[in-house]
């Protein structure tokens, strides 16, 4: 029986973290404290509600406005947070958004299902790897198909919904990553997630705590040595860099929201700052973002003790998932990308 459109209304930020709350996980751009990060756009925090006016669904909202028009593109990263599996998906949840977002004077609107379709696993990735025939991930068998991931897919072209080709170099675009490696944490000990690690992830912990590495964690007035790390990254990596004062609204807006919204971890080693990355949290899902390292004392395996504490304390606040985030789907040996996904399937 098909069931009546929902009606959407812009929520409090305390309602749409309410809602939020009860969800085992949620992008953290889904997130209110978002919307700060973003200063070059305006955020509203919306809510599907049903027959009895409970919210059924939530969204964080970006509009970009037209130089001199009341009119927005409407951005919805990595969500909205709905029932993306009902078999009225278009009809109950997408059209009353677009009907709503449209109202508000958005002429155009791009959202980011957070729908898994396909997954590798790191024997499948290393045997894409050694496989001269690919190039790219997509083109190696996958170890598994996610159920009704296809029908959506299906459905939301037959709307109109148009997928975005990447635009980034090798996968990596301006919105979220296409590819990304995740670590199930759920019912595991922390003893069967470090058994579970590539032998010389292993031993590049194990020899990074034997040179004395330390891992700790930092805070706002921290931000700049990281960012040294993380330019210097960029530069190696042939990236665009965000600017500090990106990272700044991002410690502040995240933090304000929950104290374990976002961590900062630095790695030493005999008085000298080798590492840095943060940690971001919603419900049991934890994101290690914006790796930074120098490419002085490698040998030390600064990376690697980095990792592994954030690991430890992100098992210790209940994560069910450890994700990496983007990846690049390249298996070409000339492409410089291809360590980045060396190094996530050692996990």
């Amino acid at each position: 029986m098909t069931q009546p459109p929902l009606r959407l209304k812009s929520l409090t930020r305390d309602e749409h973290l309410s809602f939020i709350a009860a969800r085992p996980s949620a992008s953290h751009m889904q997130l209110p404290s978002w919307g700060a990060v973003k200063p070059d756009w305006m955020a509203e925090s919306v809510g599907w509600l049903d027959g009895e006016g409970r919210p059924a669904g939530a969204g964080l909202v970006l509009y970009r406005p037209l130089p001199g028009l009341k009119r927005y593109l409407a951005y919805l990263p990595e969500g909205p947070v709905i029932d993306w599996h009902a078999p009225d998906l278009a009809e109950r949840w997408l059209e009353p958004m677009l009907a709503y977002l449209k109202g508000k004077g958005a002429f155009s609107v791009k959202m980011g299902p957070p729908v898994v379709a396909r997954r590798w696993s790191p024997d499948a990735v290393k045997a894409a790897i050694a496989d001269p025939a690919a190039r790219r991930l997509r083109d190696a068998e996958p170890t598994s198909y996610e159920p009704g991931a296809q029908d959506i897919a299906e459905r939301l072209r037959h709307s109109g919904w148009r997928q975005v080709e990447p635009g980034g170099e090798e996968g990596f675009a301006a919105g979220q990553p296409r590819y990304v490696c995740q670590v199930p944490f759920a019912g595991r000990t922390l003893d069967d997630i470090r058994s579970g690690l590539n032998q010389q992830w292993r031993r590049n912990i194990k020899k990074a705590e034997k040179a004395g590495v330390k891992v700790v964690q930092g805070g706002y007035d921290d931000l700049p040595v990281f960012y040294d790390l993380y330019a210097e990254t960029a530069e190696r990596d042939r990236f665009i860099p965000r600017p500090l004062p990106y990272f700044r609204r991002m410690w502040t807006a995240l933090t304000a929201e929950h104290p374990d919204r976002m961590r900062l971890y630095l790695t030493h080693h005999d008085g000298d700052t080798l590492a840095a990355a943060a940690m971001l949290t919603a419900g049991t899902h934890v994101w290690y973002s914006y790796g930074a390292s120098t490419s002085r004392r490698r040998e030390v395996q600064p990376n690697n003790a980095m990792q592994w504490r954030m690991m430890t304390d992100a098992h210790e606040l209940g994560a069910a998932v450890y994700d990496f985030r983007g990846i690049t789907d390249t298996l070409e040996e000339s492409n410089h990308l291809l360590g980045l996904l060396r190094g996530s399937i050692m996990i």
